[in-house]
């Protein structure tokens, strides 16, 4: 490219970000930075943890291990044929200073051989606790059936254990517990495109984000597939440099959007909303309460029966009625939580509550 196309591309560029800027609400062009990074609301494919599973047999316990479990017995049985002692072909060997254990871990994305990674211990049988005990050489398959680590080393508890106080002795873990034995073929650099899931879809995000890597690199890269998948193609200069690309690329921040939404704990009576959420003119009655959200969209008012407590009365707002408002309202007259949910149902059956509704 000669100076003059490179001068082009440079203003293009430029140009294409600004007017990004002007038609994205947040998106400044200054020092101010607004919004989320790519890599904190999308990921890559390809680039993800994966599952690692395994049996084994903790030993060293103090009489806390498994009493009358089969499979800890044939298993130590079958341990000690391949040691070399002369024990009958299944063969059992009961010893309560030993627990049989399913071993996970975490395979990090891009792992090679010679890493180590951190492993959980779960005792499978009836064992009382895991506390004192060695986890002894343990292969770590993932959904593959192909072996990538092995784990061994001293089980820790982390604390002092109480069952009564929610602490599990049976469950524990071992730091750097296993050693990656085979690498994770991943050649990213050498991609000629990638692509970007978004943790929450949803359309509006998605075109933003189509919109600002674009103008980021200059071009027609990036494109949107669904509400949830963005693909980008690698420009001719990052070539063999695709590391570099998403590192520029994750960094971009963007506005994200979400729908309207409502999550009440009907235990708790703890709402949660986004600023989205908003009321339609209804008149709500639930047993001795009374509540009308009337007027025009602009001008809307909570407002309770005659002979209302004083006190709910100064926890009136004027203006635009939002859900937060009404929900400092019921919590004003001591609404229980489970009828606060009655209310929200009813509300969101009548299409008042123009919000989706999730109750947990």
């Amino acid at each position: 490219m000669n100076t003059t196309s490179a001068l082009r591309a440079k203003h293009y560029g430029l140009t294409l970000a600004a007017i990004v800027a002007l038609l994205i609400p947040g998106v400044s062009l200054g020092s101010v930075t607004v919004g989320a990074r790519i890599k904190d609301i999308a990921s890559v494919k390809g680039v993800r943890e994966n599952i690692l599973i395994g049996y084994g047999l903790v030993v060293g316990l103090r009489g806390t291990g498994d009493s009358s479990t089969d499979v800890t017995a044939r298993s130590l049985g079958r341990l000690f044929g391949k040691l070399g002692l002369d024990i009958e072909k299944n063969a059992a060997v009961k010893s309560k200073n030993a627990a049989a254990v399913i071993v996970t871990a975490k395979l990090p994305p891009f792992a090679r051989s010679g890493a180590q990674i951190d492993i959980t211990v779960s005792s499978i049988g009836d064992a009382a606790s895991l506390e004192g005990g060695t986890l002894l050489v343990t292969p770590l398959r993932a959904g593959d059936q192909q072996v990538y680590a092995v784990a061994q080393g001293q089980v820790t508890l982390g604390s002092l254990t109480d069952a009564g106080k929610g602490v599990f002795p049976t469950v524990g873990r071992i730091v750097s517990g296993a050693m990656i034995e085979k690498d994770v073929d991943t050649n990213f650099a050498e991609k000629k495109s990638f692509r970007m899931s978004l943790n929450n879809p949803d359309f509006t995000t998605a075109a933003r984000l189509v919109a600002l890597v674009n103008a980021e690199l200059g071009g027609k890269f990036a494109s949107a597939r669904d509400s949830a998948t963005v693909d980008v193609v690698v420009p001719f200069n990052y070539e063999g440099k695709t590391v570099d690309l998403m590192a520029r690329v994750e960094n971009i921040r963007v506005v994200t959007d979400s729908k309207a939404k409502v999550v009440l704990n009907e235990r708790t009576g703890t709402v949660v909303m986004g600023d989205k959420v908003s009321l339609a003119p209804v008149a709500i009655s639930h047993g001795e309460l009374s509540i009308q959200v009337k007027g025009q969209a602009k001008e809307r008012l909570l407002e309770l029966k005659p002979g209302a407590r004083a006190d709910a009365e100064r926890g009136l707002v004027n203006g635009n009625a939002t859900v937060s408002d009404l929900v400092k309202l019921l919590n004003t007259l001591g609404v229980a939580p489970k009828d606060m949910t009655a209310i929200f149902q009813t509300m969101k059956a009548t299409g008042a509550l123009q919000a989706d509704l999730e109750l947990i």
